[in-house]
C-alpha cells in the first residue's frame, strides 16, 4: 500500500504533507511520559511486522498493525504511523519522502478509524477489535485506490484494493487476538488510549 515517489502529482503530495504534519503536531501534543514508551513499542512492532511480506492475489501484503495501534494509542496512533512510515521510507524505500504525506494520511486514517471503532459502546471487545483491525487496513487501501482513480490511473486500482480484503481480515484476527491477550494479562493497556 506504500505509494512510491513520482506516482501521484507533486501538488497532491505537498498538500498531503501539510495535512500529515498538521496531524502529527495536533495529535502528538502534550504527551505524558507514560505514553512515550507505548508509542515507541507499537512503532517498533509495526515496523518489524511490516518486514514480513506475503503474496496475495498478485500483490504482496504485510501486517501494519494500524488497528492495534489505534486501539491502544488512540489519537497518538497517527504520529506513530507517521514515524514508522518515515523510517520505512528512509531505510527500505517503502514509499518515498515526497509521498510520505499521502502514505501517512492514508494509513494514519486507518489507525484513527480503528480508534473510533474501538471506542464504540455496546459492542463486545472481540467484535470491536476485529472491526478495528479490519478497517485499520481496509480504509488505507480504499483511500489509495480512490487517489489513483482521481489522478487518472483508472479504476483498476479498485480491484487491487479488493485484494486487501483478505489482508484486512487477517489484521482483524491479529488485532482481536492481541486484545484478547491483553484483556487476560494486562487490561489497563486497553484503557489508556488518549481521548
Amino acid at each position: 500500500m506504500h505509494i512510491a515517489d513520482g506516482v501521484l502529482p507533486a501538488e497532491l503530495c505537498v498538500a498531503a504533507h501539510a495535512v500529515a504534519w498538521t496531524g502529527v503536531y495536533a495529535l502528538g501534543r502534550r504527551l505524558r511520559p507514560e505514553e512515550i514508551s507505548r508509542m515507541g513499542l507499537l512503532a517498533a512492532a509495526s515496523f518489524v511486522a511490516s518486514l514480513a511480506h506475503f503474496p496475495l492475489g498478485g500483490v504482496t501484503v504485510h501486517l501494519g498493525l494500524y488497528g492495534l495501534i489505534g486501539v491502544i494509542l488512540g489519537r497518538r496512533g497517527f504520529p506513530v504511523v507517521f514515524a514508522t512510515l518515515l523510517f520505512q521510507a528512509l531505510l527500505f524505500q517503502h514509499g518515498g519522502l515526497l509521498s510520505l504525506g499521502v502514505n501517512a494520511v492514508n494509513m494514519g486514517a486507518g489507525a484513527l478509524a480503528a480508534w473510533g471503532l474501538w471506542s464504540l459502546p455496546g459492542l463486545g471487545a472481540g467484535l470491536r477489535a476485529f472491526a478495528a483491525g479490519f478497517v485499520g487496513t481496509m480504509l488505507p487501501a480504499v483511500l489509495m485506490a480512490t487517489e489513483f482513480a482521481l489522478t487518472g490511473y483508472g479504476r483498476g486500482f479498485a480491484v487491487l484494493a479488493t485484494a486487501y480484503l483478505a489482508a484486512a481480515a487477517i489484521e482483524g484476527l491479529v488485532t482481536a487476538g492481541a486484545v484478547s491477550f491483553f484483556q487476560k494479562t494486562k487490561p489497563e493497556i486497553l484503557q489508556q488510549a488518549t481521548a
